[in-house]
């Protein structure tokens, strides 16, 4: 069975699993270790909205260390990614809008990924989901210009976003 199409679970579930088990539900929503300790022993929520509201604290408390350690785990825009676990199934859909993109803007992107990583020491993480290769390529080369200060916190919002939309898939 594909990964992607394991349906979301009731929260309510989530909230009764066994910690190990609630954990491995999380980690294809996010890779960082205190967000799914911290959701995990959070817990009941009962409802997403709560799951969701306490994943945003909690990723708003990451620092930089942690924030980098999550985005290691993260493709590259543009990058086929090879798994076939549920995050790589995730990774592929929210990347769609890279799939029929023309040459010149898919060497553009991995140019542009390259140029962002010399500058900035990582991936360069945008949500994707409903992008264009064009729009994600526009946003690359704007956020080449921020400081990295100021794209730490772009980063951070992205990544909230992200997970999100992963929790939505994840959970009901």
């Amino acid at each position: 069975m594909d990964p992607a199409q394991v349906g979301p679970i009731p929260v309510a579930e989530f909230d009764s699993a066994a910690a190990a088990d609630a954990a491995a539900e999380l980690l294809p929503c996010c890779t960082s270790r205190r967000w799914i300790s911290g959701l995990v022993a959070g817990r009941p929520y009962a409802r997403l909205d709560r799951l969701t509201t306490a994943s945003d604290a909690l990723l708003a408390t990451l620092d930089w260390t942690e924030l980098a350690a999550v985005l290691a785990s993260h493709p590259r825009i543009g990058e086929r990614v090879a798994t076939d676990s549920r995050e790589g199934s995730w990774s592929r859909q929210e990347q769609s809008g890279t799939t029929g993109a023309a040459e010149q803007v898919r060497e553009e992107l991995a140019a542009g990924n390259v140029a962002y990583e010399q500058r900035f020491g990582h991936v360069f993480l945008i949500c994707a989901t409903g992008l264009s290769a064009e729009a994600m390529l526009t946003a690359l080369r704007s956020r080449l210009r921020n400081d990295p200060i100021a794209e730490r916190e772009v980063v951070r919002g992205e990544l909230v976003k992200i997970v999100r939309l992963r929790l939505a898939k994840a959970f009901r």
